[in-house]
């Protein structure tokens, strides 16, 4: 079971007949553990034309779970999504094992039991006493090394991991895992199989947090660390992160919805297997949530109350402004450069005149997209920083934020303009980076070091990180619209201002850069 968000995705996708190199329509495909992702995968496999066989330890189990997925393909039927003949072949296709040797014939067995790597090696060794010598084994874990898994088999290189994303069913990416020891032929036609399935699978090595969860971990953690410093409340972070950066869910309320104490366990988990990389660091502020109990929706109480009649906080939002009639732009603004236009049909004059990027209001005040400064470092001006968005025209809100001293007049006319937009405006503290900048920066960061390593191909990071915790866009995607060299500035500015090594650009993104500034000069 993957914690992430949920995402729009097919009920059911049968495939015609199995493509080159995958697991053969009438080839058995068998399932042990019956929880909510075995069954869900054991239905994908049902639709998808296979003979199933679902097995799990705990006497009746199997049973309940055959009932189990026949009801929810009885569902399907209901809503016009699978025909009713369909739905009875599968049903006769399905059937539970008494013992692991009823698998026998089975030519992928995926194991989606108890997250204790004792536990499933010692299933794995049973099974590969029971299934054939061709016979694919894969491990559904989310947090334990394929690797070790099969550590301790005498065939390690028919041993894959298959990561589906919960509700397996529904959510359309698949991790294939290539541990140590796996054969290639063995990982490709795994990756061959979950296509014949009508799932979208990206290829990637064993890495702790494999592909999502290694990648996705800034997500929360530059969050928690903004609320940390106390620079804005999560119901504001939230809203910056839906409404400026694009993201389906913020970081606080996802949490709750995932829980937080299986949120904090895989960043932790990370966090270890990287041997304390700090840029894993947990956070202290989840560590106390979850001391506490208030691990989400489903104790109640998380960043938020979920008690019957409980109100959601409200993000933080500045009161009506007046917009400056004119401005001046120095310089390009470059990613934020599509405000200028926005600016000028919103009826404000705009003069454009050389310089480093930034507006300047008329009060003499500075406007900049953040760059990893402070705006108290410039005491001598008035500096108000502006976050990034995803896209500016249908952002419902920009972030602000400016050291306390500031000119209430500059400050006031910086609102303001972004009013006259249509906007929303929250003003947060003075933090470097802001919220979506930071994150973005970050989240980049990583994707760039997964793919300098071999974990995975830029496309498959990208593609994993849209359909699997469904982000607006991948990483890299983004990180090539923001820039790479402006990323890389940004966290070098962190990493002044915060010198634990966690925002130190990584080789991937800081080549990258590189190859954007050798490419702009030919």
């Amino acid at each position: 079971m993957s914690a992430n968000t949920p995402v729009q995705g097919s009920d059911a996708g049968p495939a015609d007949g199995a493509g080159a190199g995958g697991i053969g329509q009438s080839e058995v495909v068998a399932v042990v553990g019956t929880g909510t992702m075995g069954q869900g995968i054991a239905q994908v496999a049902l639709v998808a034309g296979h003979p199933v066989r679902l097995y799990d330890s705990a006497p009746g189990r199997a049973e309940e779970a055959v009932a189990g997925v026949a009801g929810r393909l009885d569902r399907l039927v209901e809503k016009g999504r699978l025909g009713k003949e369909e739905r009875d072949a599968a049903v006769a296709r399905l059937h539970a094992a008494g013992a692991l040797a009823e698998l026998a014939d089975a030519a992928l067995v995926v194991e989606a039991i108890v997250e204790q790597l004792p536990v499933k090696q010692r299933l794995f060794a049973d099974l590969e006493a029971v299934v054939a010598a061709d016979a694919v084994l894969a491990t559904n874990t989310s947090s334990l090394s394929v690797t070790a898994i099969a550590g301790g088999l005498a065939h390690p290189g028919r041993f894959v991991g298959l990561h589906f994303f919960n509700p397996a069913p529904l959510l359309p990416l698949v991790e294939v895992v290539s541990g140590f020891a796996t054969d290639p032929a063995v990982a490709t036609r795994a990756y061959e199989t979950a296509r014949n399935w009508g799932k979208t699978p990206v290829r990637c090595t064993d890495t702790p947090g494999f592909i999502v969860n290694r990648v996705a971990r800034p997500f929360y953690a530059e969050a928690l660390r903004i609320y940390e410093e106390g620079a804005a409340d999560p119901a504001t972070i939230d809203a910056a992160l839906r409404e400026s950066g694009g993201f389906r869910m913020g970081p606080f309320e996802l949490t709750d919805l995932i829980g937080q104490d299986v949120n904090e366990a895989v960043t932790r988990s990370v966090w270890d297997s990287f041997f304390q990389d700090p840029k894993f660091t947990p956070s202290l502020a989840q560590r106390r949530l979850v001391e506490s109990g208030r691990l989400g929706r489903k104790s109640g109480h998380g960043w938020f109350s979920y008690a019957e009649g409980a109100e959601r906080p409200e993000p933080h939002t500045a009161a009506p402004a007046k917009a400056p009639a004119r401005i001046t732009v120095r310089g390009d603004l470059g990613p934020a450069q599509p405000l200028v236009d926005l600016f000028e049909r919103a009826g404000v004059a705009v003069r454009r005149k050389k310089g480093d990027g930034f507006v300047e209001l008329p009060s003499g005040g500075k406007l900049s997209l953040a760059d990893g400064e402070t705006s108290f470092e410039y005491h001598q001006e008035d500096v108000v920083y502006f976050d990034l968005a995803l896209d500016y025209e249908k952002a419902g809100r920009i972030v602000l934020s400016a050291r306390e001293d500031i000119s209430p007049e500059s400050l006031a006319e910086a609102v303001g303009l972004f009013q006259a937009l249509g906007k929303q405006v929250s003003v947060i503290g003075d933090v470097p980076g802001m919220i979506v900048a930071r994150t973005v920066a970050m989240l980049a960061d990583l994707a760039a070091d997964a793919v300098d390593r071999g974990v995975a191909t830029a496309e498959d990071v990208d593609t994993a990180m849209r359909l699997g915790v469904n982000y607006p866009a991948g990483p890299l995607e983004w990180a090539g619209r923001l820039g790479h060299r402006r990323a890389a500035a940004l966290l070098h500015a962190l990493h002044e201002r915060y010198p634990t090594g966690r925002y130190a650009p990584s080789l991937g993104l800081v080549r990258r850069a590189y190859a954007e500034e050798a490419e702009e000069i030919a």
